[in-house]
């Protein structure tokens, strides 16, 4: 095992029980629930001209999209550097980077070299999954390795066009991916050591990270696979239902919408999205769709459900629509096609052009609080963006800002 090399004199101290998560924490994709939304309160309603403060700026992350996760003072991504990706630890008061750790040799690709995954953090443990499916435990504190699989070796997985994009999911003693292999579509790694303990299905991998549901006393872990959207048992793997119709055969990204016994799967590509009503049937799940429509065809991008509304980029478009029924609310150019978070009831919106804005999430009508532009590289700004602990951090290849973003 490899040591991450420790950058600087500042370690993380984290007690014996375990990292304690605040609610200011962003531990993994998509926040504490994987559904886009912080929670944070006292922030700004209305951005300067110029946008909010800019506390800091940070050189050396690297190549790639990764997103953050951030637990307690330390935010986590992802890079390539030289041959190799690595994951990489900042602390969240500076910008200072803290440790970084080799974990699996770089992808190349022409849209952009490197990861695309987001890192997850699970008390002392860090896990990821590079552009070439390399899944790996680290230690939170020490960036020191502490087990890795290769979804390519261990599962015989082909790596797809544009990399491996997932997140890991954690569900209580397992790490749970789509590795993308034969009989190993769906797997299960003991989160301490590694070892596999259920594969399940053969999908192939696609570009979209799993989600959790629990009712009736069971627990799935809902993926979009490059041929199906599918529910797992996350105790032994056993596929409940699958469905296929908002699969476009080319790339599906978004992560599953839930709430309650309702998921939303969609993606681009002239395709759309369906919602389907999960129900108990004969010991397991049925999935019945509710609807199906094309006025929600989100690409790269995942909608955020605040009320009875999802707020999401259909293609280009920023669009309101009523999770229930599909009825569209309003749509927007906004600050052009992008992704985006919710935190207080705003929507926090990064388009692929490095366009900034905060808008309202109400279904009344798009309301525009603010905006700002950064310099952007020759690669689109796919990375998503975050709020977490009063910042909003944003990241643009090799360079990652921190924006102050409460209320004074």
């Amino acid at each position: 095992m490899r040591m991450g090399r420790m950058l600087g004199s500042t370690v993380l101290v984290i007690a014996a029980a375990g990292l304690t998560l605040s609610a200011a924490d962003w531990p993994q994709w998509r926040g504490p629930r994987r559904d886009g939304i912080a929670a944070e309160t006292g922030l700004l309603k209305s951005w300067p001209a110029e946008g909010p403060p800019l506390v800091w700026r940070a050189a050396g992350a690297g190549n790639g999209y990764s997103s953050f996760a951030v637990a307690g003072n330390r935010l986590y991504t992802m890079g390539a550097k030289g041959n190799q990706e690595l994951l990489l630890a900042y602390d969240t008061a500076t910008g200072k980077p803290v440790w970084e750790t080799p974990i699996g040799a770089r992808l190349e690709q022409d849209r952009g070299d490197g990861p695309r995954g987001t890192p997850t953090v699970d008390g002392t443990r860090v896990y990821s999954i590079t552009g070439r499916g390399d899944l790996s435990c680290v230690d939170a504190a020490t960036g020191k390795k502490v087990w890795n699989v290769s979804f390519t070796s261990a599962f015989s997985s082909s790596i797809p066009n544009w990399g491996f994009s997932e997140s890991p999911l954690v569900v209580g003693d397992r790490v749970i991916a789509n590795a993308g292999g034969l009989d190993a579509s769906i797997v299960a790694f003991n989160k301490t050591n590694g070892e596999v303990l259920w594969k399940s299905g053969s999908d192939r991998a696609a570009y979209s990270s799993g989600v959790l549901h629990e009712a009736n006393g069971m627990r799935q872990a809902i993926f979009f696979t490059a041929e199906n959207a599918l529910g797992v048992n996350v105790s032994d793997g056993r596929i409940l239902w699958t469905y296929d119709k908002a699969n476009n055969r080319t790339a599906n990204i978004s992560t599953p919408v839930i709430r309650g016994d309702r998921v939303f799967i969609s993606s681009d590509y002239g395709t759309g999205g369906g919602l389907l009503q999960l129900s108990p049937a004969g010991g397991g799940v049925s999935a019945k769709e509710v609807y199906f429509t094309r006025e929600m065809r989100t690409h790269h991008n995942t909608a955020v459900l605040i009320g009875d509304h999802m707020y999401g980029f259909s293609s280009a478009i920023l669009t309101a629509m009523k999770f229930d029924d599909g009825a569209v609310a309003w749509r927007d150019r906004s600050v052009g096609k992008g992704s985006l978070v919710s935190a207080e009831g705003q929507l926090y919106l990064y388009s692929e052009n490095g366009v900034v804005g905060l808008a309202d999430a109400a279904p009344e009508g798009y309301r525009e609080r603010g905006r700002f532009t950064l310099k952007a590289g020759s690669l689109p700004t796919w990375t998503h963006p975050v709020v977490s602990g009063g910042r909003l951090y944003l990241r643009d290849q090799d360079t990652i800002y921190a924006y102050d973003v409460r209320a004074k």
